[in-house]
Order: structure tokens, then C-alpha cells, then sequence
């Protein structure tokens, strides 16, 4: 019985794939056989990890790509279609995050994380979908969503918004584009440890946080691959419009 789970000659594109979540999934991607587009502003670290990949005799091609420019958009998903061939996974999940209070967030700030978490994971899709339809072999848009999305925090409200619109638009675009068998579905991670999380994580704070995790500990970016793989792959065939999460059981405590 064939590999449900193997992307062997499946081309996909990940966004924010300089670093983070973005960098080890665009990994686990080209470790299960797709040629990834390697979706960044900093190109540099983007031909460090295509480079990585390829040690392994995997295939990644670094491209460009601002999500708050449409036209920067277009032209990175055009240069990955033509040096890979036709796309069929998007990996939605360039992102930022602002630490401020709901109280004192203020317009430029409010708008700068929607630009990015909203508006560029919206024109990214679309995007994806498009050239999807066009070549008219289906295909699957996997976006990054977040615990919360369905379950807030006062401390990031504008990314907690963002995300929950993710979830929203995740399940619109799945009802527009089922007719096209495009599927389109989410991954809403809780605290996963990677570099830019991680010394808070081990503060006083982050360990009282861990308490309310069923599992006991944080996630590890690897926890995600097994869902990723799943919504990317044909294992996944028969899925869409859904919001999976991979939390340790951290959402059971929230309320």
C-alpha cells in the first residue's frame, strides 16, 4: 500500500519560512519528499536552509516574498511555480506578534499585525488558490492559525483577533473552493518552544503557564508534523474547513 502521507513530486510553499515554525516545516515538508518554495523577506537565511535541505537530498527553492505586497505575492508565487513546477500545498504562516495592552494598543500597531496575520495570510491563500485553479489539479492550503483564535489573550489582542478571523476565513475559503478539490484547513499550535519564544518560556511566568498544559510540557516544533503532514498529504484527502489543534491539552484549562 502506497504512502498516504508521501508528497514525492508535490510542490509546496511556506511562508515565513526564515525561521521559527515556518523553517521546520518547510523541513518536514521537503523531508517528505516535496520541492518547497521557501517563502521570506530575509532571502539570506532562506539560502541557508535550502542548503540544508539539500544536504539531505531534498530540493528548496528560496523566493521572496513581503505578504503585506500583493505584488510581491505574485511574482514569488509565479518564480516557484516555474522553477518547481505547479503548486499544490500553501503553508500560511508568516506572522507577527505585538505584546500591548487591549487598553493602550495603539492604530499603527493594530494595523501593522493585521497587515501580516490577516490581510497577507488572506492574499497569500487567495493567491495559492488562484494558481491552484488555474492548472486545475486541486491542492491544499494549510493555514497557521492559533489556541488563540478560540481562546483570547489581553496581552496580544490585535495577533488573538487575527488568528480568530484565520479560523473564519479558513472555513470560507473551504466552502468557495471545494468545487475545485482544494482543500483548505488550519493547525491552531499552542506554546511551541523555538527561538524567539524560548527565554520566556523559562521564565517564572512560562512556568506557571506550563502548569495548566495537560501534557506537562511546552511543545516542540516537531509536534506539529504530524498534522501538518496529514492536511498537506492525500492522508488528508477527505478534510477541509477543518481547525485542528495541537496544544498538549493546554486549551482544556484556558477557561
Amino acid at each position: 500500500m502506497n504512502n498516504p502521507f508521501d508528497l514525492t513530486g508535490k510542490v509546496a510553499l511556506v511562508t515565513g519560512a526564515s525561521s521559527g515554525l515556518g523553517r521546520h516545516m518547510a523541513t518536514a515538508l521537503a523531508r517528505a519528499g516535496a520541492r518547497v518554495a521557501l517563502a521570506a523577506r530575509r532571502v539570506d537565511r532562506l539560502e541557508a536552509l535550502a542548503a540544508e535541505i539539500a544536504a539531505f537530498d531534498g530540493r528548496a527553492l528560496p523566493v521572496a516574498m513581503d505578504v503585506t505586497d500583493a505584488g510581491s505575492v505574485t511574482r514569488a508565487i509565479a518564480e516557484a511555480e516555474t522553477e518547481l513546477g505547479p503548486l499544490a500545498v500553501c503553508v500560511n504562516n508568516a506572522g507577527i506578534a505585538l505584546k500591548e495592552n487591549i487598553a493602550e494598543i495603539d492604530d499603527e500597531a493594530w494595523t501593522k499585525t493585521m497587515a501580516t496575520n490577516l490581510d497577507g495570510a488572506n492574499r497569500v491563500a487567495r493567491a495559492a488558490a488562484a494558481a491552484m485553479v488555474a492548472h486545475g489539479h486541486g491542492g491544499s492550503i494549510v493555514n497557521i492559525a492559533s489556541i488563540l483564535g478560540l481562546r483570547t489573550s489581553a496581552r496580544v489582542p490585535a495577533y488573538a483577533a487575527a488568528k480568530a478571523a484565520i479560523v473564519s476565513l479558513t472555513q470560507s475559503m473551504a466552502l468557495a473552493h471545494a468545487k475545485s478539490a482544494i482543500r483548505v484547513n488550519a493547525i491552531a499550535p499552542g506554546y511551541i518552544e523555538t527561538d524567539l519564544n524560548r527565554a520566556y518560556l523559562q521564565t517564572a511566568a512560562g512556568a506557571k503557564m506550563v502548569e495548566r498544559v495537560a501534557l506537562g510540557r511546552f511543545g516542540q516544533p516537531a509536534d506539529l508534523d504530524g498534522a501538518l503532514l496529514l492536511l498537506a498529504s492525500d492522508a488528508g484527502r477527505y478534510m477541509t474547513g477543518t481547525v485542528l489543534v495541537v496544544d498538549g491539552g493546554h486549551t482544556l484549562a484556558f477557561l
